[in-house]
């Protein structure tokens, strides 16, 4: 059942921004517009948007979304590459890669979607940083959010690690599924791994946090997920992006405003998408870990990228320009709520 609220906001925010659209592109005919996400607990935004229709009413009968799931951020990459992809939900380090590997021309950040809801859970054996030295741990993929999280951490605590999975701590990307079920049989030692895996990994491999990637940040804030616009896509139709904030931002508030609604239609959908069935309490348990949030918190992305690029995981670049925060700001304004401050 969609929520009054949310269509009452995305009412409001739609003729502000018909009122107040900046740079407007000719709509008079239907624009195709490719949306991608991942079946993810930190997606929540996303998938509830997709779902009741939130964002496609936002856009209107002028713009024919189409919608397609991602399992791995180098994908959305090379989709968006590939002129086949418009926006997507994305975590922080692939759209660093992307913005990267195109010297700043490709993608641009418009917004925030979620915070935290990321830790390091690992076997019973092993209760200090000290007791790591020679065990196996897993990330998602080399490079994405958290592997650079895992491997910068173990470097803080004085271990080396390098890309082939040698070193004082042998770091072994694979998907989190698979992550899941080696931590059960033993395989591996323990993963650094976003929600609702890591919850999955205490509840059903009896792991426990070492790291909770929350401790780490300033005020607890980091981003784990943001959505991303190609930047030929908002340059020739920015009336469309700025409809797709307006579906976002009231996205967004549905999520905020009605959790547990919320839950199960995430619930839901990622059993749909993946033929996974969480458990029982284990999406109201990883959903307390996460705030969901239109503020990108830019600053965690420039420590992310530093971080990485200290690695040998990323080239040294520029992020001036991977923000565009002027179509969301606006959308803001209209709904009366604090505009997000340039990074």
């Amino acid at each position: 059942m969609r929520s009054h609220l949310a269509v009452g906001l995305i009412v409001m925010l739609t003729a502000c921004s018909a009122s107040g659209a900046s740079g407007t592109a000719d709509t008079s005919e239907p624009v195709p517009l490719r949306l991608g996400y991942f079946p993810n607990v930190t997606h929540a935004t996303a998938i509830v948007g997709i779902d009741q229709g939130i964002i496609q009413d936002a856009l209107g009968e002028n713009v024919t979304l189409s919608t397609q799931f991602f399992n791995a951020g180098t994908d959305v990459v090379e989709a968006i590459f590939s002129e086949a992809l418009d926006a997507s939900y994305i975590g922080p380090n692939p759209a660093i890669n992307a913005f990267a590997q195109s010297n700043g021309e490709a993608v641009r950040i418009i917004a925030g979607a979620a915070s935290g809801g990321a830790a390091l859970v690992v076997s019973n054996d092993i209760a200090s940083p000290e007791d790591l030295a020679g065990k196996t741990l897993a990330t998602p993929s080399l490079g994405n959010t958290q592997d650079v999280a895992l491997r910068a951490w173990l470097a803080d605590e004085g271990f080396a690690t390098d890309l082939e999975g040698g070193g004082d701590v042998s770091v072994m990307p694979q998907a989190n599924g698979d992550a899941l079920q080696a931590f059960i049989l033993g395989e591996i030692d323990g993963a650094w791994v976003p929600e609702p895996w890591a919850t999955r990994m205490i509840e059903e491999g009896d792991g426990h946090v070492l790291v909770d990637e929350h401790d780490l940040w300033p005020d607890g804030q980091f981003v784990t997920t943001h959505l991303i616009v190609a930047t030929a896509f908002l340059e020739e139709h920015p009336d469309v992006v700025k409809q797709l904030l307006t579906g976002h931002v009231a996205a967004n508030a549905f999520v905020n405003e009605n959790p547990e609604d919320a839950q199960q239609i995430v619930a839901t959908a990622i059993f749909e998408l993946t033929d996974t069935e969480l458990p029982e309490g284990t999406l109201a348990a990883a959903w307390e870990n996460l705030t969901f949030t239109v503020d990108p918190i830019a600053t965690s992305l420039a420590t992310s990228a530093a971080n990485a690029t200290e690695l040998g995981l990323l080239d040294p670049v520029d992020l001036d320009g991977i923000y565009d925060l002027t179509l969301l700001n606006e959308v803001l304004g209209a709904a009366g709520d604090p505009e997000i401050p340039a990074p």
